[in-house]
């Protein structure tokens, strides 16, 4: 039987090429249950689709319904046809199969486009515009190609038609963006040939714990192999790129914490490409770290932390399918005493602009209220969600208003500004959900996680059931206190050490 290379194929490897690997050749038996965040993207896609068809009153070939060979005949006699646009169809050249949602004609020919239940673009913070997702393009790209091949191509612009009702040309001819100078075309070149080793078994990949790995059905699986080999990634933010370059020189993570860091160090550089001094010497640190059964989290240097007599812990909640952010939250205390805590939250009871708006509004007046007080935050999530707030709804608040708002001098970003620089912990990620259980903390909610407070902002909005907005904001609330109880953690460690101006450190 032929195998197929199909575009949700290379969706998946851009997420992980192991993924991939697996998907193709390994039991799915042993793959973990479907979450129901993915299971609502599914869900969602189908029923956007759908909506978005019937919106936009336009004539089309609707070839939905049918049995796959149904749709790849009606597909071609549609093309030849000069069907404007077809909805649903299939096509296939050689082994790629390709199903785009949309074929439109251009000219002689015909631009694939998609139909897709979030953003056209992704968000890059401090920029007015996004960049193509690499997910997105490569599967563009995919049936693109599949034109090209079938003759019928009118160029390599294909589109997303996106929640805002945005249509996004995908220039496939244009760079990947940031540093990345190829092309998204040579991006799918480059996909395809590494599904394409990966579909005949020529090419067998390793799994590595990343960020993508929390909503992967194979996250068990992987995870218990990587623990098994004691493997690299197992380590904070070093990844597979970073793995891959030391591996000729340190295999695990124990080979790490045992190793004489300096035999790698060459004056001021590491001898291992791609690799600073100081980062090989963070990561020795955490390997020696992950491997101390008493080990404790360390100060690496003394961080600026001011005593308030208010301070605020702000947390937010959006859905990025919908984009929308719709749930300010704030836990409150005065002159550092835990017991005058009190929740503040602000919930947009619909993703309609004007209830968006309305939640902004409100928070950004108790903000001010408040003053003059310490705000904590988690990563830069928030600030980047209020600037394009403020870009939305000028009227609620001016750029200036926000940039002061959010001034290093007040507002401290406890991840970028306290943890990355002054800290180190013996666990496996830094997320806030990582080091707040680490300091005993407990969620109420016994799935707590943001991609699942999506699903229930959705059940939300679908039914109205006031339960499941207590839900949401119960655990909106577990993570400003999260926020608490990390920073008094940390402080804790600075008032531990013997001396101000010295750092404990794990002895060798």
């Amino acid at each position: 039987m032929e195998s197929f290379m199909t575009a949700s194929m290379l969706y998946n490897l851009v997420q992980c090429p192991h993924r991939l690997y697996l998907d193709l050749h390994e039991d799915p038996v042993k793959r973990d249950p479907e979450s129901t965040f993915l299971q609502l993207l599914w869900e969602r896609g189908t029923l956007f689709e759908q909506k978005v068809m019937m919106d936009r009153s336009l004539e089309f070939a609707d070839l939905g319904g049918k049995t796959a060979e149904e749709r790849e005949e009606r597909t071609q006699e549609a093309m030849e046809q000069g069907v404007g646009l077809i909805y649903g169809g299939r096509l296939r050249s050689g082994n790629l199969l390709g199903e785009p949602d949309l074929l439109k004609r251009q000219g002689a020919g015909y631009v694939a486009g998609d139909i897709k239940s979030g953003s056209g673009e992704e968000a890059v913070s401090g920029e007015s515009e996004g960049r193509p997702k690499r997910h997105y393009a490569v599967q563009l790209a995919f049936y693109t190609d599949i034109l090209e091949q079938l003759g019928v191509s009118a160029g390599r612009l294909p589109f997303i038609w996106d929640v805002h009702g945005e249509e996004v040309i995908y220039d496939l001819g244009s760079p990947l963006g940031g540093r990345n100078t190829i092309s998204l075309w040579h991006f799918y070149e480059e996909c395809l040939a590494q599904a394409t080793r990966i579909l005949k078994r020529e090419e067998e990949t390793t799994p590595a714990l990343v960020s993508a790995c929390k909503l992967c059905h194979w996250r068990s699986l992987c995870t218990a192999h990587l623990v098994k080999l004691d493997d690299l990634s197992l380590i904070p933010m070093l990844g597979k790129s970073k793995r891959e370059a030391m591996l000729p020189y340190v295999k695990t993570v124990q080979a790490l914490a045992s190793l004489k860091v300096e035999e790698l160090i060459n004056g001021e550089k590491s001898i291992i490409q791609g690799i600073s001094a100081e980062s090989l010497k963070r990561f020795h640190l955490r390997a020696r770290l992950q491997k101390r059964q008493d080990a404790k989290p360390i100060l690496t240097q003394i961080p600026r932390l001011h005593r308030a007599d208010r301070e605020l812990f702000f947390d937010i909640e959006t859905d990025p399918m919908r984009d929308v952010c719709y749930l300010h939250g704030f836990v409150e205390r005065k002159n550092m005493d835990s017991s005058t805590e009190r929740y503040v939250a602000f919930f947009a009871d619909s993703p309609a602009d004007e209830d968006e708006r309305w939640a902004f509004k409100e928070a950004w007046e108790y903000v001010n209220d408040f003053n003059p007080c310490f705000i904590y935050f988690y990563s830069k999530y928030e600030r980047t969600w209020w600037y394009r707030l403020q870009e939305r709804y000028p009227e609620v608040a001016s750029r200036e208003q926000v940039e002061k708002m959010f001034d290093p001098s007040h507002a401290v970003d406890l991840y970028t500004d306290i943890v990355r620089p002054c800290t180190e912990w013996p666990t496996r990620d830094y997320s806030i959900k990582t080091l707040a259980r680490y300091l005993e903390f407990r969620w109420r909610d016994t799935n707590p996680s943001g991609a699942e407070s999506i699903e229930w902002y959705h059940r939300w909005v679908e039914s109205g059931d006031f339960s499941i907005k207590e839900r949401i904001s119960q655990y909106n609330e577990d993570d400003c206190l999260a926020t608490r109880v990390l920073l008094d953690g940390i402080r804790a460690m600075v008032d531990a050490l013997p001396e101000k101006g010295s750092h404990n450190e794990v002895s060798n």
